[in-house]
């Protein structure tokens, strides 16, 4: 799909909720719309697709060349502030707009004050209008130039894992495993980690974000490894976890119960399906088992220009109402990941990202998830 394309299903949005144009503040939402990959920028999208970036002077060459079909407005105050001094013009520069959406759950009310402060007093009063995450929620869903990247993104991640087994060795510490990993991924091509890796070893296991630090991997004891690269913008992630020596029984059933419960959340994706659905498809192996009380998170969330968009696949709220209810559509791409933290002992997490179908998923990160004993 071409920006051209994902501007005119903005201005639709905006449409449908009552406002004449949109205020793009969130950077990967104005990526998405437009290409524009520098770190200051205000899009205003309007009807048909039209629309202007605002920037500053380190960004003239790049936001030419970067936002094809879009007017690049060089300002020299924040981009924000000026975008809203254009649709607030009078005369000659009057843009037309009186109703403005925008993001409020990316709008700080430092940000909010500073609109309203550009614009006259008299048109002040109803022309900013909170829309929610609009463009976040178009985003969900991607198209064909998205999950190729997403799946290039994603073959590399699996590549990483299966190249770093050398290093997990007794003795050696755990931001060295991270830092073999983010090396190996800078070599391959990534552009950046999606996240601060996590390599959580022995007891620290037990840490759901247990990120690297200088302790010593063990002689006997589990490794989570929680990693993903980002490609073209767009984010990987998964997660594997192996055991350093020879495992007890209890290691060994837990790392069981949860292999079995990402299995069944897998097996539970596929279009038309309610997110806490895939949630309880996963929780509830883990129930059986008597394990549930040490899953601590939800099941999964969206991956895309962020590590961490919609949906998220979450157990269903108490009271939730049944119409509120998200369901999943072909084109999402989530992560199934759940685990099992054992406070003091230890942890297990295997996590899949998964592209819905009609039918079913596609899983992205095929890297083996048996058992493996180093």
């Amino acid at each position: 799909m071409s920006f051209s394309a994902r501007r005119k299903r903005a201005a639709v949005a905006a449409r449908a909720a009552g406002v004449d144009a949109l205020l793009v503040t969130h950077l990967p939402d104005v990526r998405w719309l437009c290409g524009f990959t520098g770190s200051n920028a205000a899009l205003v999208v309007r009807g048909g697709g039209a629309a202007r970036l605002f920037t500053d002077g380190r960004y003239t060459a790049q936001a030419k060349a970067e936002a094809a079909g879009v007017r690049v407005v060089i300002a020299a105050k924040a981009a924000a502030v000026a975008a809203c001094e254009w649709m607030a013009g009078e005369g000659k520069t009057r843009s037309g707009v009186r109703r403005c959406g925008f993001d409020a759950s990316q709008t700080t009310v430092a940000g909010l004050e500073a609109m309203r402060g550009a614009v006259p007093a008299k048109v002040r009063r109803g022309m900013f209008v909170s829309v929610g995450a609009l463009i976040a929620k178009l985003r969900e869903v991607k198209d064909s130039d998205e999950i190729q990247k997403m799946r290039a993104a994603a073959a590399l991640g699996c590549g990483l894992f299966e190249g770093i087994f050398d290093h997990i060795l007794p003795g050696g510490t755990e931001a060295e495993v991270a830092l073999a990993l983010e090396y190996k991924a800078r070599v391959a091509g990534a552009e950046a980690m999606s996240f601060e890796t996590i390599v959580a070893s022995g007891v620290r296991s037990s840490l759901p974000h247990g990120r690297a630090t200088r302790a010593k991997l063990p002689r006997r004891g589990f490794v989570t490894l929680d990693f993903g690269v980002v490609l073209d913008g767009y984010c990987s992630d998964m997660t594997r976890t192996v055991h350093l020596g020879r495992a007890s029984a209890e290691e060994r059933r837990v790392y069981e119960a949860v292999l079995e419960a990402q299995e069944a959340g897998v097996a539970a994706v596929r279009e038309g399906v309610v997110t806490s659905d895939v949630d309880e498809a996963a929780r509830g192996v883990l129930r059986r088992a008597g394990l549930d009380k040490w899953f601590t998170h939800s099941t999964g969330h969206g991956v895309g220009l962020e590590i961490h968009e919609g949906p998220r696949l979450a157990r269903k709220q108490p009271g939730a109402r049944k119409a509120a209810a998200e369901t999943l559509k072909a084109g999402m791409v989530v992560t199934i990941e759940p685990g099992v933290y054992m406070p003091g002992k230890f942890g297990v997490r295997i996590e899949d990202t998964v592209l819905v179908t009609k039918a079913g998923c596609e899983i992205l990160t095929p890297s083996t998830k048996a058992w493996i004993e180093l």
